[in-house]
């Protein structure tokens, strides 16, 4: 599909009143159309898979168009080069989350990436790292509880980072892992102890975090019942404490 119709369709489908809205949730306003994501998931299931286009909308700098982009594109023939070049775009929350939870957790080095990532720098880049370990935490139903082994030790680490956009995705990247089964509960409330333990506050306001929705009867419920058999699918939502059932994203 030719990349100018699609950003010609979004521009038309642009809502500046939105913008503003979007800013008080912390989403950048630079290059933004002010489109709900539900509007551009509509999009993306019009136009398919599209690995080349998703390449284009990429390279346009709009922001809903990036999001686009993570929706079309083909994990199959996503390269780590791609990966690299994107994080490093990565201006906003909701882009970051949504390029990592609904397309790069799919490739097939998705778990070095993430490790990678956890231990840079730049606050978007290290976001990343323990989203996808969220995002993969969520998604990968069949993996085993030892891939996820590594990651708590590399959530140790970046338990004591005090920035927003780090420490949330820190929390999200362990409450997803303590929610998988009652193992991997209590491995990662084990961690969350470890963490409460350090001198930083950020570690101690994740360990909190962390520790009040793994050690609630809500979560070990669920986790009981799963382990019976009984088929449940809820999720945290990203911000604040509501809860969604389609959402990715951690809290800011």
């Amino acid at each position: 599909m030719d990349a100018h119709a699609v950003l010609a369709r979004l521009r038309l489908m642009a809502i500046p009143k939105n913008v503003e809205g979007m800013a008080r949730f912390g989403i950048s306003t630079k290059d933004t159309l002010g489109i709900s994501l539900w509007d551009l998931r509509r999009v993306a299931k019009d136009i398919g898979t599209d690995h080349e286009l998703a390449i284009a909308l990429w390279k346009s700098g709009i922001h809903e168009a990036r999001m686009l982009a993570a929706f079309v594109d083909d994990p199959g023939q996503v390269t780590e080069e791609q990966m690299d070049a994107w994080v490093l775009d990565f201006e906003s929350w909701d882009v970051c989350d949504t390029v990592t939870t609904d397309l790069f957790y799919r490739t097939t080095f998705a778990r070095r990436k993430a490790l990678q990532w956890s231990r840079s720098q730049p606050e978007f880049v290290k976001r990343a790292g323990f989203a996808m370990m969220a995002g993969i935490a969520w998604h990968a139903k069949g993996a085993e509880d030892a891939t996820f082994l590594p990651f708590l030790d590399a959530i140790v680490r970046g338990a004591t980072d005090d920035r927003n956009y780090v420490r949330k995705a820190v929390s999200w990247a362990l409450r997803n892992i303590g929610k998988r089964n009652l193992a991997l509960n209590r491995r990662a409330v084990a961690t969350a102890r470890r963490i409460q333990k350090l001198d930083s506050r950020a570690a101690k306001w994740i360990a909190s975090d962390v520790l009040r929705e793994l050690t609630g009867e809500a979560v070990l419920r669920r986790l009981q019942a799963r382990g019976r058999g009984a088929p449940t699918r809820t999720r945290s939502a990203g911000r604040g404490r509501r809860r969604r059932t389609v959402s990715r994203g951690p809290r800011r």
